[in-house]
């Protein structure tokens, strides 16, 4: 699906843009930048009318994730939890042998383990167990709202927090790369779906231990990556705007 848009005006009405999230760049970040750079070409820098341009995210990403997200400007805002709903599609590299408490790389390793041992059959028979719907618990390095705080915020001050598992569906998982200790995934699955999680707890099926080192949100809905547009582009857009 791809983009266009033709006058300055079209965002304020309302929008739907998909970009490609930089590694390292909180959702936030990105709608932060979004923002501005349309408000200022809109010559709304006064901080009291930016607050009446509306945008926002369907659906965040860990800034340790790279890949698709769907920014919506205006009256597209509307929009966002039909979007969030939307199946997903991601392509994971998870590393075997190693845990962290975040489940990915935001933290040094605690527990390391022997993988030398596991077969690519054994992993595509493990990951037969997650394709359908099911409970999973979140990170508890997550964003997850918990008694109006963040989960990770309790986590990263080292406090215990327990967190209640979630419905979830995973329709569809392939292995696409076996080269331990790594392995790369294709999922396809709902709304709600860590995938942090998914490679913590398949880990824990293989007995060796895993987390997510990498990870790319290929699609949301009919969006795909390959119509994303960067930060760049979108500054090269509004330039000609």
């Amino acid at each position: 699906m791809s983009f266009e848009v033709k006058s300055i005006e079209e965002f304020q009405t309302g929008k739907i843009i998909p970009i490609n999230k930089p590694y390292q760049w909180t959702s936030f970040d990105v709608v932060k930048k979004v923002k501005n750079l349309i408000g200022k070409k809109l010559k709304l820098a006064i901080e009291i009318k930016l607050k009446n341009f509306k945008v926002g995210h369907a659906g965040t990403l860990d800034p340790l994730a790279e890949g698709m997200l769907i920014v919506c400007t205006g009256k597209a805002t509307k929009t966002i939890n039909e979007l969030m709903a939307d199946e997903k599609e991601y392509v994971a590299t998870v590393e075997l042998g190693k845990t962290t408490p975040s489940y990915d790389l935001e933290t040094e390793y605690d527990q390391e383990y022997p993988y030398e041992h596991i077969t690519k059959e054994q992993v595509e028979k493990k990951l037969e167990k997650f394709i359908g719907e099911q409970n999973q618990i979140p990170p508890v390095y997550s964003a997850k709202n918990v008694n109006g705080k963040r989960a990770y915020e309790y986590a990263r001050k080292g406090e215990e927090l327990i967190l209640k598992s979630n419905k979830i569906v995973i329709t569809e998982i392939e292995l696409l790369e076996f080269s331990l200790p790594n392995i790369v995934l294709r999922i396809v699955c709902g709304k709600g779906t860590y995938i942090r999680s998914l490679a913590h707890d398949l880990g824990k099926e293989l007995e060796c231990g895993g987390h997510l080192t990498k990870l790319i949100r290929t699609r949301i809905g009919d969006y795909k990556i390959e119509s994303a547009l960067s930060i760049q582009e979108i500054e090269k857009i509004l330039t000609t705007l």
